[in-house]
């Protein structure tokens, strides 16, 4: 479980082609499978809509054939077992579905198949704490301590501070000693009071509120917080605020001493031990040499126990749950309208040396990458997993990427490598920078 830490976004899509119209929408333009191996930035400015003609257009016209060829060869290069691509616009939805859900077996990935969401919880748990900010059980300007006792600070580090990553604690998911741990025994089920003692024996990395650490330590107490607040367990209000009123039928938060994946699922992968995931820690030499010419597999970790994500990335979905999810969170169909526009104004950048880079705000990054097309997302990787969920409310763009290859063995994370090849089919004079993938993405 790497930290999702949404770095700066290279330049990796030059999409250099425009279009001058978008042909009428179809009803389902799939591609067929196939089987291959502090103070908050200002709300941004709404552009023209792609239907005003006087405009230009953000959008491409998107060849179903071209996107699954693409998504093809990107996988392959990647060694990606299997992966995902959704993509609703309003010229249709789009599906590119490469690889297989299990070596071994000949049956590609669906969109209906059920996933470790690793770090797009953090999307939930932050929706969550702010319903119960609607409901008066929570003030953003509380400090931690009114909730868990024993954090190192915590009548400095307000609840804000936790959702947007400015806590300054130290993130357990770096810990050397929590990636033994997990290697050791991978059926555990941890706590998440275990797993916030392992950030706690280690000094915090700054004062509360001085700078952006992507930090896995900020949203498993963001968990605690709303189970105290709100006086039931996690997943029953996961489930009865968040996934019922939508519809997500796919979606849950397992219980700690769960490992399975409810049918129809996909395997998750990666070469080696949980530290590639964890804390960047590349793959040898010999490791790589030896995946790319066929000798060594990678090893199965869909059903290592994966409690110690909690709230910081312990949920399991679908591709089409997480797509509903996404865009219902950025149009305004889950908070209240007042809570709504204060999240849509949270994300501020995370370099002050850089202000137009990417943000992140309450449980949300955000990207404007060309003047008429930006796009509120989060990314999420943990051992066997990796991926990406994505909307432009300016273009009514909603993206779900997934595959069951943590980190590519050039260190890549692999639902993020995918994204220029993807936007790349959607966007005309684009460039979406590359997501980094920790895990946050990931677990936790």
């Amino acid at each position: 479980m790497r930290t999702f830490r949404p770095a700066v976004l290279a330049s990796g899509a030059a999409l250099l082609i425009a279009v001058c119209g978008i042909p009428p929408a179809a009803p389902d333009a799939t591609a067929a499978p196939r089987a291959a191996a502090g103070a908050a930035a200002p709300t941004p400015t709404p552009s023209p809509t792609p239907s005003d003609p006087s405009a230009g257009l953000a959008l491409r016209h998107i060849d179903p054939a071209a996107l699954q060829s693409a998504v093809d060869a990107a996988a392959k290069k990647l060694l990606v077992p299997g992966a995902v691509v959704l993509l609703r616009t309003p010229q249709g939805t789009f599906r590119a579905l490469t690889g297989t859900a299990e070596l071994g077996k000949d049956r590609p990935p669906g969109t209906t198949d059920h996933f470790r969401i690793a770090s797009n919880t953090k999307t939930m748990t932050s929706a969550l704490i702010q319903l119960l900010v609607q409901d008066g059980r929570i003030r953003l300007t509380d400090p931690v301590s009114d909730y868990v006792p024993g954090v190192p600070d915590g009548a400095r580090i307000t609840i804000a501070q936790l959702l947007e990553m400015r806590s300054g604690l130290y993130n357990y998911t770096d810990a050397p000693e929590f990636s033994a741990a997990l290697d050791a025994d991978p059926g555990k089920a941890w706590t998440p009071q275990e797993a916030l003692a392992i950030a706690f024996r280690h000094p915090p990395d700054a004062a509360p509120g001085a700078e952006y650490a992507y930090d896995n330590t900020n949203y498993a107490l963001l968990g605690l917080v709303a189970e105290k607040a709100g006086g039931r367990p996690l997943a029953q209000q996961f489930r009865d605020r968040l996934f019922a009123p939508l519809g997500l039928a796919g979606t849950s938060l397992p219980g700690i001493h769960d490992t399975s994946l409810p049918a129809p699922s996909a395997h998750g992968y990666m070469y080696g031990g949980t530290a590639h995931a964890m804390t960047d820690e590349p793959y040898p030499a010999d490791v790589r040499a030896a995946a790319r010419t066929g000798k060594l597999e990678p090893l199965d970790y869909t059903h290592q126990n994966s409690s110690y994500a909690t709230a910081a990335g312990g949920v399991v979905s679908t591709a089409d749950d997480m797509a509903t999810w996404i865009k219902a969170l950025v149009t305004g169909k889950v908070l209240g309208p007042a809570a709504q526009q204060q999240w849509l104004r949270s994300p501020r950048p995370q370099d002050p040396a850089a202000p137009d880079a990417q943000k992140y705000g309450y449980g949300i990054a955000y990207q404007r990458f060309t003047p008429r097309a930006s796009m509120y997302f989060h990314g999420g990787e943990l051992p066997g997993f990796n991926s990406f969920i994505g909307h432009d409310p300016e273009n009514d763009v909603t993206l779900v990427v997934w595959t069951n290859l943590t980190v590519s063995l050039d260190a890549k994370a692999t639902a993020m490598a995918l994204l220029p090849t993807v936007l790349d089919q959607v966007y005309a004079g684009a460039s979406f920078p590359t997501v980094t993938d920790q895990d946050d993405q990931g677990g936790g």
